[in-house]
């Protein structure tokens, strides 16, 4: 059917005749004015894709009149222009694309018809790990790890980028997926197919967010529906309201970004954003550069959020400049904004929209802080860190206790490292790692850390010079003379004398003399986004400064901010044991829940680079950094962190003159043929893939194994057994982990039986191309706390017999005997990363069901593209109000004629009787749920 809005099309450029956008303002509709910028772009994508049946024209008028309609719980489509996906979550999502076309082929189908019709890009960033560290090889001996490890997965990737059209793979060794998006994938503006659009798209990452901060609207999806979006389904989602976030004010010349989104976080988790979309305004935002705003919305999953939007001004226009994309494209992405309404100018308050609520910051009221020691939204102020600490060590166990007796407050442990003895305490620092996307896509952080290393001493000055040491990284990108001479200054001359020419290297030569160091047991490490971070911290000269205190890049990935930091030092990881010590991870990450950053640190804390660093020399977290001096100097002078931070008007300074065009240019046209052993990769191109049977990495998913042409009717559950008991918060690291297999569970004892040593076992994330492994990774981490055994470990209780069992294994007595399962749980059920196999897991276990107070968007969704119901009390009642203690049967009535967010009942083998919500949240979701999965109505969709 023809688009009802076609005569909306006109040409942005009367020289150009074919290239046409849909000008809403020809709507001649006054609300259009009066629409958050962020709604805008839903409204037009509803427009263009309008053609009575996936898009209609009671959509359109439902955005039209968001005002009203932002609480009639409306339900409106939306086709994403682009879809983006990380390796731990493409992987997936390629063997289901695999698994759907023998699926597809089987029911007598064409299986060609699976196939992205959506552009998509998969940035494998996820599977190094930090193995090495401290030694100027670092980089190419993980590297060359991460290949042994992952040939196999990279294979059957490079496989899915010839055999599937309109997918892209970044290769690994790039960069951090939200940090190429931004500097690089991103288009702002789309010009295809005839018409401009606005950029927008989902991905598997539920940092995807950070996209927004350059105005492109996008969000984290799981990656069933992202795979739905890529075969051409728009997304079904309620309308959102949203809430203005009004900044004001200068932040002081102390405070990073971090800080700005560390507070952020614990105000809006305060105000309440969950299901809600954040529209940034005010003057403040113009205070604000591009990676600032980037680090605020990335963070936008810690504080609840579905989006955290900043719309395009002068200085995202300036961005893409800064960041060597095209001028010509860059000219016609500010004219079709302007032309359509989206561009925004902060310091005009009359552009500012309708909001569903205002709420304010004073940029001016930041102060330094961290976050921890258990979740992103606790913030510390950094005067507050030692007391904080000390405080939690006694309190209850919980986000912010460790229990630790009274008595043992003071324990430590001595050890022996390279020879030299340490001692170890609570609050011992043992991992300082610069890592995540949340930061290292920022330059004014990360000059910042380097920076304060600049103003940091070191022994002496002379054949040991960092300005005598060779750089020896692995780096193959070099600027050619003209685009040096694109920035400042020539760029070369950092390789031949020290870098006077910049405020921070003038603090470093002041600082020369003394001797301030990290200790050699700290596990340090530095994992930029891109390599466009190592290029201009090599060229303003900082390099050598952060590898001599130990943070030496390690590698281009996620790494320990996703659990992937390696092993600690065996005398370490014994003294923290027979200690039974709190250790603390400091990570400029934007996730610490317990469990994932390190089985061996209980406390984590989030922190800018500069604050890593600085936490690294201290040794511990317990410093009350205005009262406490990091070191002394040559001079026995005391040398105070006050000393040595630097400005953000001198960062500035540093980043003015080094992050040039140039850089952007040379790394990204490089990107997708630089790595060597990427390119070297053999991979068949056939169609259908060949599942390997001896595979342990890639195998065919049981998911679609008796998948008829008609779905069957939905039936109720009858006296299921709970399989575990949790409180609040359980995150999707908690049900699904990523980091290392540990050597007594179900996944290792499968991966020995096949003849792998643990050496070879990887880890939960890299294994998610297999099902049988994933499936008994599923509750495996060992911070989960299941109130039926009330302590930590990834075991339950086998109701029938009492005994105490992995969970894998008391699952997998439940279904030999036929038994269905349910899962109880507190607030915010699967909240973290977005994470399918939280969904995809559980189902292969037998659970049917999931009761909980509330749940995280994503995972809720996860959840019913599986076809797991997600149950949720009713307001005010909980387990604990109902009396329940888990140890019931449930049995759960589901009506034929099911409407969204419907009642239904729930009734115990007690007696006992009490009504949930059934949060099938659209009429689209309850077609999935009929279907047995987002995934099977699929491939009955494109079987038929």
């Amino acid at each position: 059917m023809s688009n009802p809005f076609a005569h909306l099309a006109e040409p942005l450029d009367p020289a150009q005749p074919g290239k046409k956008f849909f000008n809403l303002n020809k709507l001649g509709d006054s609300r259009y004015g009066r629409l958050p910028f962020s709604i805008r772009v839903l409204l037009e994508a509803a427009i263009r894709n309008c053609d009575q049946f996936l898009v209609k024209k009671d959509d359109i008028e439902n955005i039209l009149n968001w005002n009203v309609m932002q609480h009639e719980n409306i339900e409106v489509p939306f086709k994403p222009a682009r879809v983006i996906l990380q390796d731990f979550t493409g992987v997936p999502a390629v063997v289901d694309f695999a698994a759907m076309r023998d699926a597809v082929k089987k029911l007598g189908g064409d299986p060609e018809k699976i196939n992205p019709i959506c552009p998509a890009d998969l940035v494998i960033d996820h599977s190094i790990q930090v193995d090495f560290n401290r030694r100027v090889d670092s980089l190419q001996k993980n590297q060359d790890l991460e290949f042994e490890r992952n040939r196999e997965r990279f294979e059957f990737l490079k496989w899915g980028s010839q055999a599937f059209r309109n997918m892209r793979i970044i290769p690994p060794g790039s960069g951090i997926i939200h940090q190429v998006n931004l500097e690089y994938l991103a288009r702002v503006v789309f010009d295809q197919d005839g018409y401009y659009y606005p950029d927008s798209l989902v991905g598997t990452d539920s940092h995807t967010t950070m996209i927004d901060g350059l105005g492109v609207l996008g969000w984290g999806v799981g990656g069933i529906e992202a795979e739905a979006v890529m075969l051409g389904q728009p997304i079904s989602m309620v309308l959102p309201q949203v809430i203005g976030y009004r900044l004001m004010g200068n932040p002081h010349p102390l405070v990073t970004s971090t800080d700005i989104v560390l507070t952020i976080t614990k105000h809006l988790r305060q105000v309440g954003v969950v299901g809600k979309f954040v529209e940034f305004f005010g003057p403040g935002v113009a205070q604000l550069s591009i990676a600032d705003r980037a680090t605020i919305a990335n963070m936008c999953p810690e504080y609840g959020a579905t989006a955290a939007f900043f719309p395009v001004d002068e200085v995202s226009i300036k961005y893409l400049v800064q960041t060597g994309r095209d001028e010509e494209k860059v000219k016609y992405i500010k004219r079709y904004l302007q032309a359509v309404g989206m561009f925004r100018d902060f310091s005009d308050s009359s552009q500012d929209p309708d909001f569903a609520e205002v709420v304010e910051l004073d940029l001016k009221t930041v102060v330094p802080c961290c976050s921890g020691p258990k979740r992103p939204q606790d913030k510390v102020a950094v005067s507050d860190m030692r007391k904080d600490f000390e405080s939690c060590l006694g309190a209850k166990q919980g986000f912010k206790g460790f229990q630790v007796a009274p008595d043992h407050h003071d324990d430590h442990k001595t050890f022996i490292y390279n020879n030299s003895e340490f001692t170890l305490a609570h609050g011992s620092v043992v991992i300082a790692a610069i890592t995540s996307c949340t930061n290292t896509s920022n330059p004014s952080v990360m000059l910042g850390a380097g920076s304060t290393l600049l103003s940091l001493p070191h022994s002496s000055c002379g054949a040991a010079c960092p300005w005598m040491m060779e750089l020896q990284q692995p780096f193959p990108y070099a600027l050619d003379s003209a685009q040096e001479n694109q920035g400042a200054g020539c760029a070369s001359e950092a390789d031949q004398a020290p870098p006077e020419r910049s405020p921070a290297c003038l603090l470093a030569k002041k600082a020369v003399d003394a001797g301030l160091t990290v200790k050699p047991y700290i596990k340090t490490s530095l994992s930029p986004g891109s390599g466009v971070v190592t290029y201009y911290l090599r060229e303003s000269g900082v390099m050598p400064y952060l590898s001599q205190l130990g943070f030496d890049v390690v590698g281009y990935g996620c790494m320990t901010c996703i659990g992937n930091s390696g092993p600690l030092p065996e005398p370490v990881v014994e003294a923290i044991t027979q200690g039974d010590l709190v250790a603390v991870g400091v990570l400029s990450g934007n996730r610490n829940f317990e469990g994932r950053v390190h089985p061996n640190t209980r406390a984590n804390y989030l922190a800018s680079p500069p604050l890593v660093i600085a936490y690294a020399i201290a040794g511990t977290i317990k410093i009350d950094f205005e009262k406490e001096p990091l070191g002394v100097n040559a001079k026995g002078q005391q040398v105070f962190l006050k000393d040595i931070w630097p400005t953000r008007e001198e960062i500035q300074a540093v980043e003015r003159q080094y992050v040039i065009p140039g850089m952007f240019k040379e790394v990204y046209q490089k990107i997708e043929t630089v790595n060597e052993s990427w390119n070297a990769l053999a991979a068949p191109s056939d169609t259908l893939y060949y599942w390997n049977p001896k595979s342990t990495y890639i195998k065919s998913p049981p998911f679609f194994e008796n998948l008829t042409l008609e779905p069957q009717p939905a039936k109720s559950i009858v006296d299921a057994y709970v399989l575990l008991n949790l409180g609040d918060s359980v995150t999707t690291d908690h049900i699904s982990p990523a980091g290392n297999i540990a050597r007594n569970s179900p996944a290792a004892r499968y991966l020995t039986n096949r003849g792998l040593t643990p050496r070879e076992f990887n880890s939960y994330g890299s294994r998610r191309g297999n099902d049988a492994i994933m499936a008994r990774g599923t509750f495996a981490n060992i911070r989960l706390l299941n109130k039926f055994l009330n302590k930590q470990a990834p075991q339950t209780i086998h109701l029938p017999s009492g005994e105490v069992l992995d969970v894998f294994d008391a699952a997998e007595r439940y279904q030999q005997a036929g038994l269905p399962l349910i899962v109880l749980a507190g607030k915010e059920y699967g909240s973290g990363s977005s994470r399918d196999w939280a969904a995809k897991g559980p189902f292969l276990l037998g659970i049917k069901a999931v009761l909980a107070e509330s749940y995280e968007r994503i995972h809720r969704s996860n959840l019913v593209g599986m076809g797991v119901i997600p149950l949720e009390y009713l307001p005010g009642e909980t387990a604990d109000t109902l009396g329940l203690t888990g140890r019931e049967r449930y049995t759960i009535n589901i009506p034929e004629n099911l409407k969204p967010r419907m009642k239904v009942q729930v009734k115990l083998d007690t007696g006992k009787t009490f009504q949930a919500v059934m949060r099938f949240d659209t009429d689209v979701e309850l077609t999935y749920f009929h279907n047995g999965g987002i995934l099977n109505y699929m491939i009955r969709k494109m079987a038929k």
